[in-house]
């Protein structure tokens, strides 16, 4: 047989929990029971994916360490992803033991928390260890204490070794009738691949990306996407730029007026001007249209007027200085008063 432990708290080496689970897992080898330990700390991308580990284990252990208030952000995901993407019908046949220890106030509601959570799954909930730890030094050289955890985990594996029942819960009665997800009816196999997919933030990403072109190109059949001619800037961008070697940078340029961004991505001689909502950037700029008109008229640079505070930014600041270098708005500005001089003469 097989308990599979998600541990939720941070790993540092005062945490109380982390006693308890060595004096658990001590007990349940001793009774020639497997235990295999997830620290939902150490790969927070892949905690979408741990449900899948549910199928391998007869029960689970989850261990959260109050620190503040509530059992924290990492099991509140693993608890979500198991809703998501978990097999409800072996979630139904697993049990539950809930450890929770606080360093300050809530371990009960904590404790709550992970059982009723735990019986919305349709899982199996036992009696489980809580308690609050003001001194862990105290704590884990108790004997009295080590006695208390070693005589609950013999209750807990008696619990899932003979399968015995549970008393009903009204908490069945509200899962099945009010809280259905409100998700495509898919297999295990396919939440399961899904959540794969979830955790993989490359492909994310690309379907962020092609949504987003998606919705471009059916704003553009209906006529919702201004024409290129009434997309300012792109060509006034395009002209002024002047490549540097070995220089790959892209940047966001949102103009409040507009509440829009224009997207500018940078290859060494390669530039791409569009319009759209691109997040990962390495500056995101932010200004009214009068500050990027002066801009362009050469009247001001990037650098000046982020100092000065007409334009705001976030990202790496020391790549504004470059701005300047690879767009030379305020030569093309001189070149073309001079074609007209010329003209005129």
């Amino acid at each position: 047989m097989k308990v599979n432990i998600y541990y939720g708290g941070r790993g540092l080496i005062e945490d109380p929990s982390l006693f308890a689970i060595s004096k658990i897992t001590t007990v349940l080898d001793e009774l020639n029971i497997k235990v295999k330990k997830y620290n939902l700390y150490e790969d927070k991308r892949g905690i979408s994916v741990l449900p899948k580990t549910l199928k391998e284990a007869d029960a689970v252990i989850l261990a959260a360490s109050v620190e503040w208030m509530g059992i924290g952000g990492l099991l509140w995901q693993f608890l979500d992803a198991c809703w998501l993407y978990g097999d409800k019908e072996k979630i139904k046949s697993l049990y539950m033991m809930p450890l929770v220890m606080a360093t300050t106030y809530g371990e009960k509601d904590a404790q709550f928390t992970l059982v009723r959570a735990w019986e919305m799954l349709g899982g199996i909930p036992c009696d489980g260890i809580c308690s609050y730890v003001s001194d862990p030094v105290a704590f884990e050289t108790s004997a009295d204490y080590a006695y208390l955890i070693e005589k609950k985990t013999e209750n807990f594996y008696r619990t899932f070794s003979k399968k015995l029942s549970s008393f009903p819960s009204s908490s069945i009665a509200v899962r099945d009738n009010v809280l259905r997800p409100k998700t495509i009816s898919l297999t295990p196999q396919e939440s399961e691949q899904l959540s794969i997919y979830v955790s993989d933030d490359s492909y994310v990403k690309q379907q962020k990306e092609d949504i987003q072109e998606l919705t471009r190109m059916f704003k553009e059949m209906m006529g919702d996407v201004p024409a290129a001619a009434e997309q300012p800037y792109i060509d006034v961008f395009t002209q002024a730029f002047c490549p540097v070697p070995d220089l790959a940078l892209s940047f966001s340029w949102e103009i409040r007026e507009q509440n829009r961004k224009l997207i500018v991505e940078i290859d060494n001689e390669k530039l791409h001007c569009s319009y759209g909502g691109k997040e990962d950037v390495d500056v995101a700029i932010r200004s009214n249209q009068e500050v990027i008109e002066k801009i362009i008229r050469g009247e001001s640079t990037v650098q000046a007027a982020f100092l000065s505070g007409d334009l705001t930014a976030r990202g790496n600041f020391k790549l504004l200085q470059s701005l300047d270098l690879l767009f030379r708005f305020g030569a093309q500005q001189k070149q073309a008063e001079k074609g007209i001089s010329s003209k005129q003469e």
